[in-house]
């Protein structure tokens, strides 16, 4: 490969992953703002509801050491489309719950197919793209993704406000099929798709190919990294909505609005990408996204007016993607003879990672208090953003990785 400009073909081959990214981020992100609207639809307290989120992830986390090796054998592209398609059972089973127990068995579902999209699609873009090019082009494949967040916490709540919460997995049913469609076509009759199938693993079997991701110290630490990165910024954001209904008064379409903001912080990087990539380098992304996550939350632990929420989201969506992206471009690079592996296991422990953060996050809220609960990101992330940073000077020094 050559830093050459990418071919149209490529360009809208990552355009139609981005939108199988923009329904699986909203899928992700669609509950969180009807929370509130299920714990009183259910009488159950936030503890309990919280599991249609955390089953959620749990399951996205648990098939990414499937999806991975998987895709190593009948080719990525092809893999995202059928899992598109296969997104469609969970959002009409979801759909059709009638008990809370239905609907987080449907979520468990839409979370294991959903597995299949986003991180494979970084997969197929590490496979095509030349490493200069790659963390603008993940850049661009973002916006998808960031949009979905924004989309599935609008869906999540205005729908609910407007006509009931059913009618949001209604809908997400309906983009997966004809976003599924038209991914599905591509991997078809694209030429760069058809080309980049092609045998990468030389490890035949799930283990071996785990084991040889595992085995490298450099993709353990960006393992871990990521695990404690989703726990620290996904725990606290999924319970933002809830705290602003019962504590600011907010409907659930407003809460959903404001958390919107996060999208439109994320969607900020990706169009200033190639701005910051240039003057920042890797390690300044990661320490500026560190430093923003923080005072983001610590604007939210001192409990202002609802107000102060919107530049908070903002910023904690700026602060994430600049550390997240960085995150995910080491990823498609820690073990390039198997990266569909590697990225999906970087996946799993980021969504797992979410889950137990989601968990620990609801019994903070109901035990002590928002405040409390803000206050762990607002003083782990900076140090998190610092540490990563740290880490990518002692193992490259000055230079990329090739």
């Amino acid at each position: 490969m050559n830093a050459s400009p990418m071919p149209q073909e490529h360009r809208r081959a990552v355009f139609l992953l981005s939108l199988s990214a923009f329904a699986s981020a909203s899928s992700v992100r669609l509950c969180d703002p009807m929370l509130p609207a299920l714990m009183h639809q259910f009488h159950t307290s936030a503890e309990s509801t919280i599991a249609v989120v955390s089953d959620f992830s749990i399951a996205y986390g648990v098939m990414q050491l499937f999806f991975g090796p998987l895709s190593e054998k009948v080719g990525k592209y092809r893999l995202i489309a059928w899992a598109t398609l296969a997104c469609l059972v969970g959002s009409l089973g979801a759909f059709l719950a009638q008990t809370l127990d239905q609907l987080i068995l449907a979520r468990l579902l839409s979370g294991a197919t959903a597995a299949g999209i986003i991180p494979l699609s970084m997969a197929w873009i590490g496979d095509t793209t030349h490493y200069e090019q790659r963390q603008a082009t993940l850049a661009r494949f973002l916006g998808g993704q960031i949009m979905g967040v924004i989309g599935g916490q609008f869906i999540g709540g205005a729908v609910t406000d407007l006509v009931g919460y059913h009618w949001a997995f209604g809908f997400m049913a309906c983009l997966y099929w004809v976003v599924g469609i038209r991914v599905l076509h591509e991997a078809r009759h694209n030429p760069v798709v058809i080309g980049s199938r092609r045998p990468v693993s030389s490890h035949p079997s799930l283990l071996h190919q785990w084991v040889a991701v595992l085995h490298l110290p450099w993709a353990r630490h960006i393992l871990l990294t990521v695990a404690i990165e989703g726990a620290l910024v996904f725990g606290p954001l999924a319970l933002i909505p809830t705290f602003l209904h019962q504590k600011e008064g907010l409907s659930l379409t407003h809460a959903s609005m404001i958390m919107a903001t996060f999208g439109l912080g994320g969607f900020s990087y990706t169009l200033l990408a190639r701005h910051f990539v240039a003057r920042l380098g890797e390690t300044g992304l990661a320490r500026l996204g560190g430093i923003s996550l923080g005072i983001a939350w610590f604007i939210l632990a001192l409990a202002p007016p609802w107000g102060w929420a919107l530049p908070a989201g903002s910023l904690i969506g700026f602060g994430y993607y600049l550390l997240h992206n960085t995150l995910q471009t080491h990823a498609t690079q820690m073990a390039p003879e198997l990266r569909g592996t590697a990225v999906s296991l970087f996946a799993s422990l980021f969504f797992l990672g979410q889950a137990l953060g989601v968990m620990a996050a609801a019994r903070i809220y109901t035990t002590w208090s928002p405040s409390t609960l803000f206050a762990v990101p607002m003083l782990l992330l900076p140090l998190l953003g610092h540490g990563f940073a740290l880490s990518i000077e002692r193992k490259n020094g000055a230079s990329l990785p090739r």
